[in-house]
């Protein structure tokens, strides 16, 4: 078993007036606990308080930007994810399952995907402003196998940047999606920008460079057509309705079966080394 730094779940580095916030746990590929979410949390409050920071990155240590919700702290009360229907209206906004996912800050944040963004993890990635991808990156609701329900904006933002139809068949078959197709259905880009062919440039290389282009614009200007842009889509009543809902999934005989057969499966894998 791998022992954990507390004070490294989360590495936060400055490149000048960009914030490089990467999950650091890749023999978890990434997956989030509670104190990783609460880590998450803290570093985009310290990212929107810094007056010399314009635009931060989202990603993931060792070849994987975020596989979900650490499962195996759901049985472990001290490293249970945040599990809240407080939301209080005041901006950045409080934490959620998966640390920032419910904040609404006043600079943009670019996800930089190589590897899995899936599950909870393409909830993080749905909460950034923008998504790079690379040749290695893999999205999808790999959670719709396990029986565990999106519960931190999936359901939400994923319809509002592919629409309805194509974000149906991503949640209710949970299959992968590969970069090329990602780009046609608009889910992530590059950069420079292609919707059509990926570019193989590592992601975080060009998520740099995509924030080096924003961190030159006017920002007063850039921030508030940002802001504008998320106040006209209010997702606070229908996030905390899938709350609502993924609480009572949470709940049921199925997804506690789902989770034991996960594990059962996971310990045979182990037991056949």
């Amino acid at each position: 078993m791998v022992q954990e730094d507390p004070k490294r779940l989360v590495l936060v580095e400055k490149r000048g007036s960009t914030t490089i916030v990467t999950i650091n746990r890749p023999h978890k590929r990434n997956c989030v606990n509670g104190p990783t979410a609460r880590a998450l949390y803290q570093a985009f409050l310290d990212f929107d308080a810094d007056n010399t920071a314009a635009v931060a990155i989202l990603t993931g240590a060792g070849g994987n930007f975020c596989a979900g919700a650490d499962l195996a702290a759901i049985l472990n009360q001290d490293e249970a994810n945040p599990m809240s229907v407080e939301w209080p209206n005041a901006l950045p906004g409080p934490i959620g399952p998966m640390g920032p996912s419910r904040m609404v800050l006043s600079k943009p944040v670019i996800a930089a995907i190589s590897g899995f963004a899936v599950a909870g993890g393409i909830e993080l990635a749905l909460w950034c402003d923008i998504r790079i991808v690379d040749p290695t990156a893999t999205l999808g609701v790999f959670c719709r196998l396990r029986g565990v329900p999106l519960i931190d904006g999936g359901t939400v933002r994923l319809p509002q940047v592919v629409g309805r139809g194509v974000a149906m068949d991503l949640m209710l078959s949970g299959r992968a999606v590969k970069a090329d197709e990602a780009l046609k259905i608009q889910l992530a880009t590059c950069f420079p920008p292609s919707y059509d062919q990926v570019n193989t440039t590592p992601a975080l290389e060009q998520a740099l460079a995509l924030a080096a282009v924003l961190a030159e614009h006017p920002q007063t200007c850039m921030r508030n057509d940002r802001l504008s842009t998320h106040f006209a889509s209010p997702i606070r009543e229908a996030m905390l309705k899938e709350y609502e809902l993924g609480i009572e999934t949470l709940t049921s005989g199925e997804f506690q079966a789902g989770i034991n057969k996960f594990f059962d499966k996971n310990k045979t894998k182990k037991a056949k080394l």
